[in-house]
């Protein structure tokens, strides 16, 4: 069992549509079930308004644990971009010219997670790192997004600051109905073992989250355009119960609830200058 984190910032990623690419390449664009460690990295880099190109270094050492409240479902989408455009205006290739007439339609096939939510855990051992990516999530340099440019969260990303993350990670909230068949579990993705949660799970055949259940290449090097890298990391799963009453369902209700919990429990940040 590892330590838990002292300090770390609590994020909610939820909206209609979402996409966390992890082998997308060319015209196939894939989603994981999960937020990336890639996606919410370019997320926080948007906010600090950071060029494609600049260091990651700070930001990659940011730990991330993903607790998901809806899964969602899997879209895909047959997307289409250049059709009908006279030959001045067509898709651009990678070496600067214009698609050819007859091939100036460029189609792929693009994959979403509809209806998903998730609430996030960053931490660190730094302190002001924590309250500089706070102010950018609160008052972004660019615009944020869930994974892709063309889904918008639906509302503030940033939930607070809060000592002992994990601990309100477990008991935030969750955005989903009680399961009408009995318990069900409640997956957590992590890049650290999770035997550190502070929870009792019941599911022993899932295992306790100390042992990583593969690989994932969503750690990024360089977001550079047409230089992208990213590296494999361990991926660690854990399955617990949790309790009937962090079922709060939708709308108003789990709105309310959710800001009852964060004003009793969460210190929120001094804006910082910018």
């Amino acid at each position: 069992m590892t330590e838990r984190p002292a300090c770390g910032l609590l994020l909610r990623l939820a909206g209609p549509l979402q996409s966390w690419g992890t082998h997308s390449k060319y015209l196939l664009r894939d989603t994981a079930r999960f937020p990336t460690r890639a996606g919410v990295v370019g997320m926080l880099a948007a906010g600090l308004g950071r060029e494609r190109g600049a260091p990651l270094n700070d930001l990659t050492a940011l730990s991330m644990t993903v607790r998901v409240d809806r899964p969602g479902i899997v879209l895909s989408d047959f997307h289409t971009v250049g059709g009908g455009l006279p030959a001045d205006e067509k898709v651009i290739t990678v070496d600067g010219k214009r698609r050819a007439k007859d091939k100036g339609t460029l189609v792929s096939k693009r994959q979403y997670l509809s209806d998903a939510a998730f609430t996030l855990a960053l931490t660190s051992d730094y302190a002001e790192l924590l309250h500089v990516c706070a102010d950018a999530l609160r008052d972004p340099h660019w615009p944020l997004f869930l994974g892709r440019r063309s889904c918008p969260p639906e509302g503030p990303i940033l939930l607070g600051t809060v000592e002992d993350p994990l601990h309100h990670l477990v008991r935030l909230p969750l955005a989903t109905k009680r399961p009408r068949r009995g318990p069900q579990a409640t997956d957590f993705y992590s890049d650290r073992p999770l035997g550190a949660l502070p929870v009792d799970s019941d599911a022993p055949d899932r295992g306790d989250g100390d042992h990583h259940s593969g690989e994932v290449t969503d750690e990024p090097l360089s977001f550079a355009p047409l230089e992208r890298q990213y590296r494999p990391r361990p991926l660690y799963r854990r399955a617990v119960h949790l309790p009937e009453a962090a079922y709060e369902g939708f709308g108003t209700s789990y709105l309310e609830k959710l800001q009852t919990y964060i004003d009793t429990h969460f210190v929120q940040p001094e804006r910082s200058a910018r």
